[in-house]
Parts: structure tokens; C-alpha cells; sequence
């Protein structure tokens, strides 16, 4: 298990405070720090446990840095990491947290001077929650992160980083930043409008009567809007694909009840369940 030196949390909210809590516990690095705008969001930080210091300004503590995790939202990751590369030394490596990763991949792979160092990372953990608050440094126990690596990203780093996940106790993928981002459409992305879309056609006056299966199927809706409006633009073809398959299936219903079909009915349930029942709980 390697002991980084100085790890590097570029936006220290859900989950960028969850990785420093898990590094921090298992004493996988001398020292964590975090970077951000809010003094006071990096205080609480340290009161958690989720950094020992940090900096609002990204040039003074990258010295000694040999790992930088950049955390922040999908919008602003790339610039980020500019950011990052201009003043890390050149071993530093850079990966990211970000639910997309085609956009974020590809603009950097432009870039032979950050190209060399970055690997995309996504875990696949959170919550509806936001902010270091609800950093937890479990997070990431038994969790997926999908690596992206492209064909010119250097094996040595890719390992360093797979072992860097894994000894925060997540499982490791590797995929392209194109597959994981068709993947993650149907998996994440359409569930989001699918959330915020049922919510909003609930009127008022039902709402009393919202139990847990309203509460269940809607809880990720509560999500910060401005970073799921981030995240759906950013991966918009492969959302619209996505919502044309879902369309359809409503589509599918809505043919059955009108005509009647209870053989169609059950039959649209029952797949539903079966692959709802075949990821377990």
C-alpha cells in the first residue's frame, strides 16, 4: 500500500471530503489538503477530519504534492486542472471525480503537457446531500470507481492510481470515457429526470399522501440543480439516446392499460423486476 506524500483535494464538498476522511483514517498519506473558495466550508473540512490544511489559492501548496484529486463540478474540472498542471511538478499525478468523463478525457487529451499525468477517474458513490457535511469515510467502501484511461496514458500512473481507489476500498473498472458515459446515461443520468420529472408532476394537494415509494423513487431529485444541469449537458447526446429508450418503454405501458393487455402488463413488470431484482439491494 503506497503512502503518498501530500494528496491534493481540488473542492472539498461530498465527495472530495469522503476521499481525504478515507485517506486520512487509513493513513494513506502524510498529509491532505484541501483547496476551495469558502474559508469557512474548509474549516468545518478540518473539523470532520476530511483535510489536515488548506489554501484558497491552488499555486502555494503544490510543492510537495504527488497526487491531486479534482473534485469540483463537471464544468469547471478541465480549467481545473489546467490549473493544477501549470504549478504541480511533473510527477504529480491528476485524476478527477467527475460523472461525466468523454468532454473531460477528450479536451485534455488535446493537451500533450497534462495528457501525460491525468487519468480520469468517476466514483460511483454520493447522495442527494451536498457538501462536506455529508462527507462520510466509508463513502467509498465496496463502491465502484470506473478508471478512464486512453491509449496514451502511461501504465505506471494507471496502476498507482487503481491502487489508490482500491486501498480506499473500492472496486476498480476500467472503461472508455465514451462507454462509461453511455452507460452512465441510463444508469445515473436519466434516473435523475426521471426523479426530478415525477416530483414535479405530483400536484400539491397528493403530496400528504407520499409514502416511502414516492420518497424512494424521487430522493435523488433533491440533488444540487446547477451541478445535475452541468452533468446533463455535458453528456446530452448520450441523455436524449437514453430518454428516447425510456420514452418508449412509458410508451409501452401506457398501450397496455389502454387496450386492456394484462398478459402485456404483467409482462413489462416483470422484466422491470427481474433486473431490478438481479442488482440486489
Amino acid at each position: 500500500m503506497k503512502l503518498w506524500n501530500s494528496v491534493v483535494i481540488y473542492g472539498v464538498g461530498l465527495i472530495g471530503g469522503s476521499i481525504g476522511m478515507a485517506i486520512r483514517q487509513r493513513g494513506l498519506a502524510k498529509e491532505v489538503i484541501g483547496v476551495g473558495r469558502n474559508p469557512s466550508s474548509l474549516d468545518l473540512a478540518i473539523e470532520l477530519g476530511a483535510i489536515d490544511r488548506y489554501s484558497v489559492e491552488i499555486e502555494p501548496i503544490l510543492d510537495s504534492a504527488d497526487l491531486v484529486v479534482v473534485a469540483t463540478p463537471v464544468g469547471q474540472i478541465v480549467d481545473h486542472i489546467r490549473q493544477v498542471r501549470e504549478v504541480c511538478r511533473s510527477d504529480c499525478l491528476i485524476t478527477d471525480a467527475g460523472s461525466t468523463k468523454t468532454q473531460i478525457v477528450r479536451q485534455i487529451e488535446q493537451q500533450p503537457e497534462i495528457n501525460g499525468c491525468y487519468i480520469g477517474s468517476h466514483p460511483l458513490a454520493g447522495s442527494e446531500q451536498s457538501g462536506v457535511a455529508a462527507a462520510s469515510h466509508d463513502l467509498l467502501s465496496d463502491r465502484l470507481v470506473v478508471l478512464t484511461p486512453t491509449e496514451s496514458s502511461p501504465s505506471e500512473p494507471l496502476t498507482a492510481l487503481q491502487n489508490f481507489w482500491q486501498s480506499l476500498g473500492a472496486r476498480v473498472q476500467l472503461m472508455s470515457p465514451e462507454d462509461h458515459d453511455e452507460a452512465l446515461a441510463q444508469t445515473s443520468h436519466l434516473t435523475h429526470i426521471v426523479a426530478s420529472s415525477l416530483a414535479a408532476s405530483t400536484p400539491e394537494a397528493c403530496l400528504p399522501l407520499a409514502a416511502t415509494g414516492w420518497e424512494d423513487t424521487t430522493r435523488v431529485a433533491a440533488g444540487d440543480v446547477n451541478l445535475w444541469a452541468e452533468i446533463l449537458m455535458q453528456n446530452r447526446g448520450q441523455v436524449q439516446l437514453a430518454l428516447q429508450k425510456f420514452q418508449q418503454q412509458l410508451i409501452d405501458f401506457n398501450r397496455a392499460i389502454n387496450d386492456s393487455d394484462m398478459g402485456r402488463l404483467r409482462h413489462l413488470l416483470t422484466t422491470g423486476k427481474q433486473r431490478r431484482d438481479s442488482v440486489g439491494n
